[in-house]
């Protein structure tokens, strides 16, 4: 064989080496490749679902605080190991709401509750730890740190850990401001009873107008018939005496009548303040019931006429009470006489009519004298109405009625107005 035949065949397999090895590292090549792709996708995929595992939580956390914030809740953690407390989140609106800093011990809670409400949130907790209860929902009040205030808390508890003997490792629960909600409740609360207490009002209004409309009613009629029938002139005077003092006193019924309706119905209606001496107001009274004190022999007079002052109210208001009071007075005054007189007390003026009467029993001698259709005596004529209006009508003008009484000797009935310094 010549030099020249085995060099070629040299360089023939030179070049077939190459290019088994080109072919190798391009194999190893792609291999590879192939690999790097595959590490690449499972890369992707797990960052993907990373991604998105993150991004739900982080949307579930979005969520939760817009519940929290929505009602209005806030979020605590209870340690039983070591009975400390956490809120998590407050998102309770009302800036006074307790706060307690993280570690604070179940005690530290405990000592803001009055003490029936801690016996009673305490109770709760001892039922879960006991494994009666699972969960428990309680309303209570809660002191303002720093005040005497209080406000209402509503909380919802539940076991979320347990140990190996199912005993509760960690609580957890929500506590909600419901103090708006409570005065809802107290305000339907009053309502029904005020709905209550009126139709019992009602049935009493009716059961006691009946029998005092009917007497003078009876009187009327009984007397107009028998006055055709009598010729005596003096005899004919005494049937038409009593008339008119039935009329009298059916007019005053009436009178008591619309008046308690009208101020149940609007308050009594507006205001209307002026200035006046409280003289004029005495000398008016006088001249309303100088028939009927000449009748009774019972003088009625004012008392310190230099020294009344003038007064800033609704007139038409404080005559009415002090015509009520006079009216009363008289009725049960047979023997003596009936003042009117004005007294400064403090920042008020107390305005008041004293008689010489038979006076009140001190069982009687209290605030429910002046409740609706509370008579001190059911033999003597009367709703029981007066004393009440009284008291609203002294109501609407920011006044106060009372009275002193010894029975026997006599009685004041008052009603006290502020003081208004120009």
């Amino acid at each position: 064989m010549t030099v020249t035949s085995v060099t070629v065949l040299f360089t023939l397999n030179s070049l077939m080496r190459l290019d088994i090895l080109a072919w190798v590292v391009g194999i190893v090549l792609v291999a590879a490749a192939i690999i790097f792709a595959y590490m690449q996708r499972r890369e992707y995929r797990l960052l993907t679902g990373d991604l998105a595992l993150l991004t739900k939580m982080m949307t579930h956390s979005v969520e939760y605080d817009l519940v929290l914030k929505t009602m209005k809740l806030a979020v605590w953690r209870l340690d039983v190991s070591t009975w400390s407390i956490v809120f998590e989140s407050d998102y309770r609106d009302q800036g006074d709401s307790l706060p307690l800093p993280p570690g604070s011990k179940i005690g530290d809670f405990f000592a803001q509750l009055p003490p029936e409400h801690a016996k009673m949130v305490k109770k709760g907790l001892d039922e879960m730890m006991a494994g009666r209860a699972d969960d428990y929902h309680l309303q209570f009040q809660v002191r303002v740190p720093h005040s005497d205030k209080t406000y209402w808390s509503e909380v919802y508890a539940t076991v979320d850990k347990r140990d190996s003997q199912n005993r509760p490792l960690v609580i957890v629960g929500t506590a909600m401001r419901i103090d708006q909600q409570k005065e809802i409740e107290n305000a339907l609360m009053d309502a029904v009873y005020h709905a209550e207490e009126s139709d019992r009002l009602k049935s009493a209004f009716l059961a006691n107008i009946s029998h005092e409309i009917r007497t003078p009613l009876n009187a009327i009629v009984g007397f107009s018939e028998v006055l055709t029938q009598v010729s005596d002139d003096e005899e004919r005077k005494k049937l038409i005496d009593l008339i008119r003092q039935n009329n009298a006193h059916l007019l005053h019924l009436f009178n008591d009548m619309m008046n308690m309706a009208k101020l149940e119905a609007r308050g009594g209606g507006d205001l209307k303040i002026t200035s006046f001496h409280l003289l004029e107001i005495f000398q008016e009274i006088l001249a309303k019931f100088q028939k009927k004190s000449m009748q009774s022999g019972v003088p009625l007079e004012i008392a310190g006429h230099h020294q009344l002052p003038e007064l800033k109210t609704d007139r038409d208001r404080l005559l009415e009470i002090l015509n009520q009071y006079v009216d009363n007075a008289l009725k049960f005054t047979s023997k003596g006489k009936v003042t009117l007189g004005c007294d400064r007390i403090g920042d008020k003026w107390r305005i008041w009519v004293r008689d010489t009467g038979r006076g009140i029993p001190a069982d009687k001698c209290n605030e429910h004298l002046f409740d609706r259709f509370f008579k001190v005596d059911d033999f003597v004529p009367g709703t029981g109405l007066g004393l009440s209006i009284c008291r609203s009508q002294a109501i609407t003008i920011n006044g106060e009625v009372g009275v002193e009484s010894k029975f026997g000797e006599g009685s004041i009935f008052w009603v006290d107005l502020k003081v208004h310094e120009e």
